[in-house]
C-alpha cells in the first residue's frame, strides 16, 4: 500500500475496506473556487485506491453529485460534525476534510450526497432550512431517500433537477421538518406509489 494511499485511509470518515469495499469519495481541488466532487465506489484495491471517477453510465465510481464551492462551504462543517458525532459512537475515530480525496464510509456518504442534491440548485439563502430538515431525519430515512433517488436521478450531471432530486430539493429547503407526518409528506405520493416497499425500510447492506 502506497503512503498516499494509507494516508486517505487514516484520515478517512469511517471507511475500512475490510468491513465494506463500497464507499463514496469527497473530491476537494485546491482554491476556493473550483467545484466539489462526490462519487460513489464500490470496489477498492489496496494499491491505487478507489475505482476511477466517471461521469460515465457506470455505477462503480460514478459522480453523484458536483456542488459549487460556496454551497460546499454552508454545509461542510455541519456535516463533518454530524458524521464525526455518529464515529464517536461506533466507536471510530473521526474525520476532517482535506485538498484531494476524502474518504466517507458507505452509509455517511449516502446522507451526505442527499444533503448535496437538496442544495445543489437551491437558492444559497435556503440552505440552512436543507441542514435543519436533514438533521430532522434519523439515518433510516436519508438512507431510503437516498436509495430511491439515486435509482430514479443519480448521475451526477444528466439528472440535475429532474424528479427525485427536484422533489428533495423543495422537501428539504421549504418544508420544515417538525413531526412525523412532516418526514411523511416530505416525498410526493405519485413518488412513494412507485417507490418498491414500505416507506422508509432502509436499503440492504452492500
Amino acid at each position: 500500500m502506497s503512503g498516499k494511499i494509507a494516508t486517505e485511509l487514516r484520515n478517512s470518515f469511517g471507511f475500512d475496506p475490510d468491513e465494506s469495499m463500497h464507499h463514496f469519495v469527497v473530491t476537494i481541488p485546491r482554491g476556493s473556487t473550483a467545484n466539489i466532487q462526490i462519487s460513489e465506489h464500490f470496489t477498492w484495491d489496496p494499491e491505487v485506491g478507489s475505482s476511477v471517477v466517471s461521469l460515465g453510465a457506470q455505477l462503480d465510481g460514478q459522480i453523484r453529485v458536483v456542488l459549487a464551492r460556496a454551497k460546499w462551504d454552508a454545509i461542510a462543517d455541519e456535516v463533518r460534525a454530524e458524521m464525526n458525532r455518529r464515529l464517536r459512537r461506533m466507536g471510530r475515530k473521526t474525520g476532517s476534510w482535506r485538498v484531494g480525496s476524502n474518504l466517507v464510509r458507505r452509509e455517511l456518504g449516502k446522507e451526505l450526497v442527499l444533503l448535496a442534491w437538496a442544495i445543489e440548485d437551491a437558492d444559497p439563502s435556503l440552505i440552512q432550512n436543507a441542514v435543519a430538515n436533514w438533521n430532522g431525519l434519523v439515518p433510516e430515512e436519508r438512507w431510503w431517500l437516498y436509495t430511491q433517488t439515486a435509482a430514479a436521478t443519480g448521475h451526477g450531471v444528466n439528472d440535475r433537477n429532474k424528479g427525485w432530486r427536484k422533489a428533495l430539493r423543495y422537501a428539504l429547503t421549504e418544508n420544515p421538518v417538525t413531526s412525523r407526518t412532516d418526514i411523511e409528506a416530505m416525498v410526493p405520493e405519485y413518488f412513494r406509489q412507485a417507490a418498491a416497499g414500505p416507506l422508509f425500510k432502509p436499503p440492504p447492506e452492500s
